[in-house]
């Protein structure tokens, strides 16, 4: 309970500093999807609305105004980030058959298939469109092959799926691809306008990309740890669908024979008994054990931080990184 109240406390301290212009990257991302289409706006209008962390978009922020920023770009390139990610979430939950997110019914359950993919598509078009209009060649480069990257993650997951034999590092190349490649894109782009020394760059994409291996594995912790009135999506779905996390292969590493073999033949067949599952990820300490793997991405993030001169936007950036690996959602 104490570290859930500090995590909260340190995600609040963190956005404070940017929170004037994190309402302004609300407000472009609202603007900014408007079509004459209805359907468009309306599902545009809802999927955006409803809720999430805005951990990108606050990393651009963020990152910014450490390298000392001080134009209007970083709130543009924020808002551009944010609805890239917001797009690829529409067509995951496609890909899953995903019924609900943040609390919510998906647009795909709320809609169908085909209205989530396409809008989906609309977000992405509008992203680019929005990315081109800045004329930063070095932002357009970085977005696009996150883009391309992350697509690649989504192959890569279901390649993997229903693989029991995944080691930890074939799981790492799928959580870089997936998530922490987007976390590195913002660091990105927020030094495209910052212009910062070449060491300063690589110490602040050492930490995004920390950062989003932390945030990955947190979430598959929660679909064995978490509580769907919290998390906002149902609990067991990456067994369901035969992914292979952190939580299973450390679980797998220090189960008995018979339970490895039960936890085997779920992933398999993608479905099992969830809850002798569940209790056997937690009686190994295999959820702790993915806990500390988040604690030892967050101190290296940390370190990394030291790079660039202290601020409170420095400061707002490991309080982040702390929260990330203490959540409960």
């Amino acid at each position: 309970m104490l570290k859930n109240l500090i995590a909260k406390a340190g995600v609040k301290a963190a956005m404070n500093p940017i929170a004037d212009d994190m309402k302004r990257v609300d407000a472009m991302i609202h603007t900014s999807l408007g079509s004459g289409i209805h359907r468009v706006t309306e599902v545009a209008d809802y999927i955006t609305s409803s809720g999430g962390k805005r951990m990108r978009p606050a990393l651009v922020l963020l990152i910014s105004k450490a390298l000392g920023y001080k134009g209007d770009q970083d709130v543009f390139l924020g808002a551009v980030i944010e609805i890239l990610h917001t797009a690829t979430l529409m067509h995951d939950d496609v890909v899953d058959d995903s019924p609900m997110r943040r609390g919510r019914p998906t647009a795909n359950e709320k809609w169908d298939n085909p209205t989530a993919v396409l809008v989906g598509d609309f977000l992405y078009t509008r992203a680019f469109q929005m990315m081109v209009s800045t004329g930063n060649l070095r932002a357009m480069a970085e977005i696009a092959a996150a883009a391309n990257r992350l697509s690649e993650g989504e192959v890569l997951q279901m390649d993997n799926a229903h693989d029991p034999s995944l080691s930890k590092e074939r799981y790492y190349e799928v959580i870089e691809r997936k998530t922490a490649c987007l976390f590195k894109c913002a660091a990105q782009i927020a030094c495209s306008i910052a212009n910062p020394p070449e060491e300063q760059e690589k110490a602040l994409c050492d930490y995004a990309l920390r950062l989003g291996y932390a945030f990955q594995i947190v979430d598959d912790i929660l679909d064995y740890a978490g509580d769907a009135a919290t998390t906002g999506k149902n609990l067991g779905a990456d067994l369901e669908e035969g992914k292979v996390t952190l939580p299973l292969i450390y679980a797998m590493q220090r189960a008995s024979d018979s339970d490895r073999a039960l936890i085997e033949e779920a992933i398999r067949k993608g479905h099992g008994d969830f809850d002798r599952i569940s209790a056997i990820v937690r009686d190994t300490g295999a959820l702790e054990a993915a806990r500390e793997t988040t604690r030892e991405e967050a101190a290296r993030g940390i370190e990394a931080l030291k790079a660039i001169p202290a601020s409170r936007y420095r400061d707002a950036l490991e309080l982040i990184i702390n929260y990330t690996v203490e959540r409960n959602k």
